[in-house]
């Protein structure tokens, strides 16, 4: 296993991180997780230097950090980085904090988190977050020793990422990133700012889900057939990503031993700048031809806005688009419902016709309004 230093806080860590929230299940229950199989993927990947793992509050119902604290015996707790979240779109009020913190310490059967972040920070759940004190809180936590990193995982667009990142001397930040999201909420600018302040970098969604194993069309599995090192798509997304030296820990949501075993032997080889130029070449190609089959030519050039209704178009179809791209409606469904507020629903078009006027590519975009309605209900 090949290990990192998390930015500032200099902890070694394995640059493959497990992430708890798609363990296997009984019945497809995801309330429900099947232990016997999960305590052997996890054991396994403890036992073969896999030292990072993350859960929160949510995952599996509440049942994956119970899980993670009825097994990580004494000697395997001493072997790892435990990372848990605090469900920000829960607190409304000051004693929530403290609240959510004595269940996740019950459930983990711990005294002492390592790192303890703010799940899915946005602009919708930040006000609230400061009102009831959630920064103090944290330093308090910090200066007790409950405790001994502070992080947020991220949710929102670029800008609201860098005030994040001011805002608070953070240790880590958890970031979606893949090589189909390189422009895409914090993206490639985000991880090279948070680097550059000194903090550690975890990415999630590396394979967005899954689906950049799982769905692989025709054109693309061409243009990964012409590598002259053959690769598996997942081991080419997740190449990609520990390419990148600002990167720490990257995340897997594994749900079978095989993919434990396989993401393992990915990772021994997982080198920052080791992809050649032809390699890169052939990545971004790949993101090319998945994103010939996006639903609206939309270039996010932002001519149409703002809506008078209030409809963040390039938004709308930068989710849409994502669905047909990536053959995957219900995760890009959760994007677009979780991140835009209801007022910025293509729902809100009231067919007035104003952005067809100065759209350059000409799109009729209350008629793509309607598709994007129809794929997601709102």
């Amino acid at each position: 296993m090949l290990y990192r230093k998390l930015g500032s806080t200099g902890e070694e860590v394995s640059i493959l991180g497990f992430g708890c929230m798609r363990f296997p299940e009984v019945n497809n229950n995801y309330g429900m997780i099947d232990e016997e199989k999960a305590a052997e993927m996890l054991y396994y990947a403890i036992d073969n230097g896999v030292n990072y793992l993350d859960t929160g509050y949510t995952y599996h119902n509440g049942e994956s950090e119970t899980f993670l604290g009825n097994y990580l015996t004494e000697e395997y707790r001493e072997k790892v980085h435990l990372t848990t979240k605090i469900p920000s779109w829960n607190i409304n009020k000051k004693e929530d904090l403290q609240y959510y913190l004595d269940k996740q310490l019950e459930r983990l059967q711990t005294e002492t988190i390592d790192f303890y972040l703010v799940h899915s920070l946005n602009k919708n759940y930040w006000p609230k977050l400061e009102e009831v004190g959630i920064l103090d809180f944290l330093d308090q936590l910090k200066e007790d020793g409950i405790i001994k990193y502070t992080g947020f995982s991220f949710h929102d667009d670029l800008e609201f990422f860098f005030d994040t990142v001011d805002v608070y001397n953070w240790d880590i930040c958890q970031i979606q990133y893949n090589f189909m999201d390189e422009g895409y909420q914090a993206g490639r600018e985000g991880l090279r700012y948070a680097s550059s302040q000194g903090l550690g970098t975890v990415i999630m969604e590396p394979l967005r889900g899954g689906v950049l194993a799982n769905y692989v069309p025709d054109d693309v599995q061409l243009i990964w057939d012409e590598a002259e090192t053959k690769r598996s798509p997942a081991e080419w997304a997740l190449k990609y990503i520990w390419n990148h030296e600002e990167v720490d820990v990257v995340l897997s949501g594994m749900s079978s031993l095989d993919q434990v075993k396989e993401n393992i032997v990915y990772a021994n080889e997982g080198y920052s700048n080791s992809l050649n130029e032809d390699e890169k070449f052939l990545i971004k190609e790949a993101a090319r031809a998945y994103r010939e089959n996006k639903g609206v030519d939309c270039t996010t050039c932002g001519y149409c806005m703002p809506c008078p209704q209030g409809v963040n178009i390039p938004d709308c179809f930068m989710h849409y688009n994502y669905a047909t791209m990536l053959n995957d409606p219900e995760n890009a469904k959760m994007h677009y419902m979780t991140l835009l507020r209801d007022d910025e629903k293509a729902s809100r078009c009231i067919e007035c016709d104003d952005c067809k006027m100065v759209c350059p590519q000409m799109i009729d975009i209350k008629e793509k309004l309607k598709k994007v309605v129809e794929a997601f209900g709102r």
